[in-house]
């Protein structure tokens, strides 16, 4: 019979053999959603990770928990990236900026570029920072058109539809385009803006051939 200290080394052990096991599911949902996008398999993650179907059910019950552990952290860039436009004193470039910024961290992050197109009302933690971000970004709206640099027309809706456009762009020319998303940016900030204001340079298109590959793989 084990002894009462027995016991506690071994029950400590589960526990830090569980944690590894969380650690290494983690990372590996990562690296494959970072690469993949969120298509990927929970099997797929599994044997990336290096455990059992059971194990990275016994720490994830469902793919959207897995998905709300991994990009909590992204999302809460997403929180400070909004509170570092607002603080910017000249509202315009902080909205500018911002718009730059999280363009890039879907470039970045093809799970994310996703992520920041999709609710997980399960998932409480996600949702309450991208509400926190929204509240931000209303405000960084009211600011930037108080400048006189924004359209009065411009309407939020108009980011999500502009999130929604990059991460399929993203998707499709990662491999053999990936800045492609710069020149949507570019596009779009001068679409907002009005006559007159100052805005970012305009970033060179992709390479004809670049482009081609990635119509190519799209296809």
């Amino acid at each position: 019979m084990p002894t009462e200290l027995e016991g506690g080394e071994s029950d400590r052990s589960l526990r830090a053999d569980a944690e590894r096991n969380r650690d290494r599911i983690l990372s590996a949902a990562r690296r494959l959603y970072a690469s993949e996008g969120l298509d990927i398999s929970m099997s797929s993650v599994a044997r990336e990770a290096g455990v059992g179907k059971a194990t990275l059910s016994r720490r994830f019950a469902t793919k959207n928990d897995l998905i709300a552990a991994v990009f909590a952290e992204h999302m809460a860039s997403y929180v400070r990236a909004t509170d570092e436009a607002l603080a910017n004193p000249n509202a315009w470039a902080g909205f500018t900026g911002f718009i730059e910024t999280i363009c890039s961290m879907q470039a970045a992050d093809r799970g994310f570029a996703n992520v920041l197109t999709i609710t997980f009302p399960d998932a409480r933690e996600l949702e309450d920072l991208r509400d926190s971000s929204y509240r931000g970004f209303l405000t960084l709206i009211a600011g930037a058109k108080a400048t006189g640099h924004l359209r009065a027309d411009f309407a939020s809706e108009d980011f999500v539809i502009l999130l929604m456009a990059n991460a399929g762009l993203v998707t499709a020319t990662a491999e053999a385009a990936p800045s492609s998303w710069k020149r949507l940016v570019g596009h779009f900030l001068r679409a907002v803006a009005t006559p007159g204001a100052p805005l970012p340079p305009m970033p060179q298109p992709p390479l004809d051939k670049d482009l081609y590959k990635a119509m190519a793989r799209t296809a």
